[in-house]
């Protein structure tokens, strides 16, 4: 049993969850289930209630009230199966603080007065209370201008890191629930907290960034309830008796990194029994509305992964240079001991060049962490409020030996579910969509980043709506994203202009102010209609429907009765590799014709979702507008042969995946895209826009060995020319590095970004098999297409019902198959040369030879 999309029930923020549930193991269909709510004792059953629905059921009972805990179990019964199964396992589910005036937290921080234009010493908050009886329940509802982590009598509460994470802070802040009940005792207890600059006042965004971009105030939110043993209850909550100092982080900044003096780290800051010291100050407090405070949606960024040195070099001027042997996001944990005053500086890079850290990508992302030593023993330690994105790291002044068990990198992202699986008879093309999943991890960080390295780090909205078929197969990004996307409605401009990155920072002279963009904008109706095949959550659809109309309803008024979208900003098909290196738009395809053919793809998935909704106007409508919309499209940019007048890749790709041709011009255009990828020896052409289009639409217009040539291709540019630089995430350049080892000169030269990685979504589908045709996964079809020498591939996600996986060899009469379908699903296998094949629930083995043979 799960609620929403959580990875636990702890602090939900809606007070009628969804329910979820998968079925017992060879249950194979439901069709009625019966849950059980326990309210403290009281049960409340809902009867047999007839149905297949499992995944995300509404709540049965009243609504939960603010803290509320309720456990719930199902039971169901099966055609095959005259009894009920046996009950489940209770989920359990709390609600958080769902009314503002559960609130009596207020933000505090630091009492002392600072200059709002430099950087600032961060100050650690604490309070002292006493409890008087034995604690039965605790809870820690929290948050902060700014970043936090809260001790309680000198213990770490929680794990996550950045909390709270981006959101638009004037509109959302999110709070999180921790069960303290274990951190407190009887008598004497402490309540402390670091506090970090993070996104709200750090310097951020682009050519030095911007300060204060939501206020120029650190502080804790912090509200802490107490239930006794006797059920009396006592709150601490942030407010005037709160005392403040300053930390031992000396300087702190997502894109600059840390300097800690740990000769000014008091261990006893958080722990109760100690003295006040005389840099103790009151805190000063501010002001937060809390209608704003909103619970988590998805799961926090947390540390998800050590990964050692593969090799550390001492240089001959006693610097230090490690490899990580995987480009990643995190940070350094470092054992060290040496005197008093001794200064430990980190650089972070991605890659060498000439053998040294190359920075000139990070731009002013100085990505630098400085320990200085207190001389009193040996110390373990990792920055806090800031993340790298890095291979290699620099240390200077490290006193003595540095063995590799000194120093570790600490893997950060949201800690998503891993829910999908790939590999083949290829071991390149293992590392590419290896290299594809890091860098998912790399770039979701509370937000969907288009790099996690240099002074951007953006939630760029064209990045992931080409890419979010991959991350939706990858990991349960369900709630991140919804999360996400709710923020991009909220910075939506009142005419409908979706911005090129949510949450909007300033980014003159390109970005601000915000124009419409083709690709970019159209997240707001592509992306919830992945996101609703993917996940099944029809709710997430219905909640960003109005953007998605607001968005279209923009385009119609734009381009107007022309129906072709031919003004304006656009970016049009970004990175095309033909782009010069300090004009990543001007590439190959007219920008209108793929603002015109985006116009008509949005327009056409918003009827679909206005169909899914029962907005039957509205699917009528803009279905219509579709068609006018495709009609004015080939008029303009399609020859009646089938030819385009941008004669390029992409053009061809967007016209044949859109739907956007007649029928008798699809045989020409397909025939043309082979043969202009074969003309440059199935080296890629295609940017931002073609690049996740292009495989398809070969494969869709029979030219499937055409689209094998393209992946299996090593040379530049090339999905595997990377892979054979040794690379092990996806880069943001085709060319980031070029082939004599020097790098991009470009100022936009990312070594981790996963735009490019959109291809693994046709992996999956197409080498792999395994494709969704109903929501949720529920129906799904088997449908392998071998090519490029490769000889076998084992495709597995986890989808909402639980595991599908498609494993097929090559044999010399065909293929066998082996395939799992979830409890509650039906597939259809369709293997080359074979009829369709039923498959319900369960494990199956296919033979195609056998199959064809008994067809003929």
């Amino acid at each position: 049993m799960s609620f929403e999309h959580l990875p636990d029930g702890l602090g939900i923020g809606v007070p009628a969850p969804r329910l979820t549930w998968t079925l017992p193991p060879g249950c194979g269909f439901q069709e009625a289930y019966e849950l059980e709510l326990d309210r403290d004792g009281t049960i409340h059953r809902t009867g047999r209630v007839q149905g297949a629905d499992q995944i995300l059921v509404a709540w049965p009972g009243e609504p939960l009230a603010s803290r509320e805990r309720v456990a719930v179990r199902v039971r169901v019964w099966s055609p095959a199966a005259a009894e009920p199964s046996a009950w489940s396992e209770p989920g359990v589910v709390e609600a958080g603080l769902l009314e503002p005036a559960d609130w009596r937290a207020v933000p505090v921080g630091a009492g002392w007065d600072e200059d709002p234009e430099a950087a600032r010493r961060p100050a650690r908050v604490r309070r002292d209370f006493r409890l008087e009886r034995p604690v039965s329940r605790a809870r820690l509802y929290v948050s902060a201008h700014g970043l936090y982590e809260v001790e309680i009598n000198g213990r770490r509460v929680g794990d996550e890191a950045l909390a709270p994470g981006w959101t638009v802070y004037p509109h959302r802040l999110r709070y999180r629930t921790h069960d303290v009940t274990g951190h407190l005792t009887e008598g004497a207890n402490t309540i402390g907290a670091w506090l970090g600059d993070g996104w709200y006042r750090g310097k951020y965004g682009f050519d030095g960034g911007t300060r204060n971009i939501y206020g120029t105030d650190q502080a804790l939110i912090a509200q802490l309830e107490i239930t006794h043993d006797d059920g009396t209850t006592v709150v601490v909550a942030t407010d005037g008796t709160w005392t403040a100092a300053p930390g031992p982080v000396l300087t702190s900044g997502l894109y600059e990194g840390e300097t800690y003096d740990a000769r000014l780290h008091d261990p006893g800051r958080s722990a109760p029994g100690r003295a006040e010291s005389g840099d103790r100050e009151p805190a000063r407090t501010g002001s937060r509305d809390p209608a704003t405070l909103v619970a988590p949606s998805g799961p926090p960024v947390r540390c998800t992964q050590d990964v050692p040195p593969v090799a550390v070099t001492r240089l001959d001027d006693g610097r230090h240079l490690l490899d990580f042997g995987q480009n990643l996001v995190g940070r350094l944990r470092v054992t060290v001991d040496g005197p008093e005053g001794a200064e430990i500086t980190i650089r972070h890079a991605e890659v060498l060049q000439d053998g040294e850290p190359a920075t000139r990508p990070l731009r002013e992302a100085y990505a630098t962490d400085t320990l200085i030593l207190s001389g009193g023993g040996p110390l373990t330690w990792e920055p806090r409020f800031t993340l790298h994105g890095f291979r290699h790291a620099e240390i200077t002044g490290w006193p003595g030996e540095l063995t590799p068990e000194s120093v570790t990198a600490r893997v950060h992202h949201t800690d998503m579910r891993r829910t999908g699986w790939f590999e083949c008879s290829d071991p390149m093309i293992n590392r590419l969509h290896e290299n594809v999943v890091w860098s998912m991890r790399g770039n979701f960080v509370d937000i969907p980043t288009d790099c996690p390295q240099r002074d951007e780090r953006l939630g760029w909205t064209g990045d992931i709506q080409v890419f979010a078929p991959t991350a939706s197969f990858l990991y349960d990004c369900a709630g991140m994203l919804d999360s996400w996307l709710t923020d991009v409605g909220l910075e939506q401009l009142p005419d409908g202009t979706i911005p090129w990155y949510v949450p909007v920072i300033p980014g003159e002279p390109m970005w601000t102010p915000i124009q419409p963009g083709a690709a970019w904008g159209d997240v707001a109706t592509l992306t919830p209609w992945t996101l609703y095949q993917r996940f099944g959550d029809i709710a997430l659809l219905r909640r960003h429907y109005p953007m998605a109309r607001a968005w279209v309803d923009l385009v119609e008024r734009l381009a107007g009765p022309s129906r072709l979208w031919d003004t304006g900003f656009q970016l049009g098909d970004w990175l095309d590799p033909a782009a010069p290196p300090d004009d990543p738009a001007a590439g190959r395809t007219d920008r209108y014709l793929v603002a015109t053919a985006y116009f008509a793809h949005s327009a056409r998935h918003l009827a679909l979702s206005a169909h899914e909704l029962g907005e039957t106007r509205d699917a009528e409508r803009y279905g219509a507008l579709a068609e006018e919309v495709t009609e004015a499209f080939r008029r303009r940019y399609v020859t009646d042969s089938g030819r385009m007048t941008s004669d390029s890749p992409t053009a061809y790709a967007l016209a044949l995946v859109f739907g956007l041709l007649a029928p008798q011009q699809r045989r020409t255009a397909g025939d043309r895209l082979a043969r202009l990828v074969l003309a440059d020896d199935a080296r890629i052409a295609t940017g931002f826009v073609g690049t996740p289009l292009i495989c398809d639409a070969l494969t869709d217009t029979g030219h499937l060995d055409v689209a094998y040539r393209l992946l299996t291709q090593t040379e530049c540019p090339s999905w595997l020319y990377p892979v054979t630089m040794g690379v092990t995430t996806v880069w943001e350049r085709w060319d980031s590095m070029r082939p004599d080892g020097t790098l991009n000169p470009g100022g936009m030269t990312s070594f981790n970004h996963y735009a490019l990685g959109a291809v693994a979504d046709w992996l999956h589908r197409i080498v792999g098999g395994v494709t969704a045709t109903a929501p949720g996964y529920r129906e799904m079809v088997f449908r392998p297409r071998p090519g490029g020498g490769i000889s076998w591939a084992r495709t597995r996600h986890d989808t909402p019902y639980g595991t599908a996986s498609l494993a097929w060899e090559a044999t010399g009469t065909g293929l066998i198959v082996q395939a799992e379908v979830p409890d509650g699903c039906r597939a259809t296998a369709e293997l080359p040369g074979c009829p369709p094949v039923r498959l319900g629930p369960g494990r199956h083995v296919l033979d195609s030879a056998k199959l064809a043979a008994s067809a003929a």
